[in-house]
């Protein structure tokens, strides 16, 4: 049962429609897609460079039978909108072993399929500016001319691996467009030369901002003239990137986007050498499990109504519903949520993007894991519905807040 509320809303993570207007081949395992966004939609697809939208299509399992999958993807274009009201949306998918979506889409995509695209969303964006607020929220305002914005100059180090140079490349863009007097240290680590994604991006970029943008690309199974760029980035490594290639000093914000073990240990590193947490920024590669919940409808669970059951309220886009989650189950609010309603949102239910993030109103939770809330949020009380279960009887949370 639902009742209407009068609970303000934050423009909430839906799906739409688009159509692939290009597949570009970056790398043997890695494609650029853009989609195309008409004008009507246009309002619905502003985003800040360093965000992510999340795919959606029906793929056979195992078994051949049609199955849902959803994968998140960042965003590696500044914002850019067209004469005619549209924009566009370019996300990099580059293959993972094993990875259903990402295989099927560097092997079958291509321009003029249609998939449903989730509205931007994501955190991992410059917060750099005197209100708290990143230049990059003046974006929107002149998605053409990045370049006449007025923004603070700044001092920014951004770490990447592999695909974590998606959000990165955007960012870097932007901060630099945006004053003159910004400088970006960006140090990018890959297998080998033919792994490294945006190559000539980055050159370009590096050109155009020759005095202002430090690149340094780290190859683990290449050698390179300078010993420092080769091999793995462990802690000894990255002691010394920091000490001497990367100007730490005086750094505004820091960026690191990669897998869990390369994302941990600069944290940890920085955190030691006394960066304050406010000042990083960091967004890792899916290590939860998309096959949970299962599609739109949440996995199953077996209900007996001699059993225990925590009764769990939720309230989105100012609705707000009632379901019995069975005490052994042990299912995530966001399971049960799908339950009883499928258009509640998420993206890849493994505790990193934060798509599921709902406010904690009555009642109490565990959650098992976060990569994605920081500090501020979980003080306010914000959690991550995929990953919370109920420890009291009741709990209420609320999506629009």
């Amino acid at each position: 049962m639902t009742t209407e509320t009068q609970t303000a809303s934050r423009r909430r993570a839906s799906f739409h429609n688009l159509t692939v207007a290009e597949v570009r081949r970056l790398t043997d395992d890695a494609i650029e897609v853009t989609f195309g966004v008409p004008a009507e939609l246009a309002g619905q697809y502003d985003y800040l460079p360093g965000q992510y939208v999340a795919l959606r299509t029906t793929l056979p399992d195992d078994n051949g039978e049609p199955h849902e999958v959803r994968r998140s993807y960042s965003i590696c274009a500044e914002p850019r909108s067209f004469e005619d009201g549209s924009s566009e949306i370019r996300v990099a998918i580059k293959k993972d072993l094993g990875g259903i979506f990402s295989t099927w889409a560097n092997a079958e995509l291509k321009a003029g399929d249609v998939l449903d695209v989730m509205s931007p969303q994501g955190a991992f964006i410059s917060r750099h500016g005197k209100d708290g607020s990143s230049v990059q929220h003046n974006v929107m305002n002149s998605m053409n001319h990045p370049e006449e914005l007025a923004g603070e100059p700044g001092s920014f180090v951004a770490i990447a691996a592999g695909s974590g140079i998606t959000p990165v490349i955007a960012i870097a863009r932007t901060l630099l467009a945006a004053n003159p007097e910004t400088r970006f240290d960006l140090v990018y680590a890959n297998k080998a030369a033919m792994d490294v994604m945006f190559l000539e991006e980055l050159a370009d970029l590096k050109d155009k901002y020759p005095s202002r943008l430090a690149l340094h690309h780290v190859l683990s199974r290449e050698q390179r003239i300078a010993p420092l760029m080769t091999g793995r980035i462990d802690s000894e490594k990255l002691q010394a990137l920091l000490s001497s290639a990367i100007r730490s000093e005086d750094v505004d914000e820091w960026f690191l986007c990669g897998p869990f073990e390369l994302v941990q240990l600069c944290r940890d590193t920085l955190a030691a050498r006394g960066v304050e947490p406010e000042h990083v920024r960091f967004e890792l590669f899916t290590t939860g499990r998309p096959d949970r919940p299962e599609g739109n409808a949440g996995r199953p669970v077996v209900e007996d109504e001699s059993q225990d059951t925590f009764k769990i309220t939720f309230t989105l886009d100012g609705l707000t519903g009632d379901v019995a989650s069975p005490t052994h189950a042990r299912e995530s609010i966001l399971n049960a949520a799908l339950r009883v309603r499928p258009d509640v949102p998420f993206a890849c239910a493994g505790g990193v993007c934060g798509t599921c993030r709902a406010k904690l109103i009555t009642g109490t939770v565990t959650m098992d894991e976060n990569y994605a809330l920081e500090q501020d949020e979980l003080d306010k009380g914000y959690v991550l519905t995929c990953q919370s279960h109920p420890t009291s009887e009741e709990v209420t949370v609320d999506f629009d807040v």
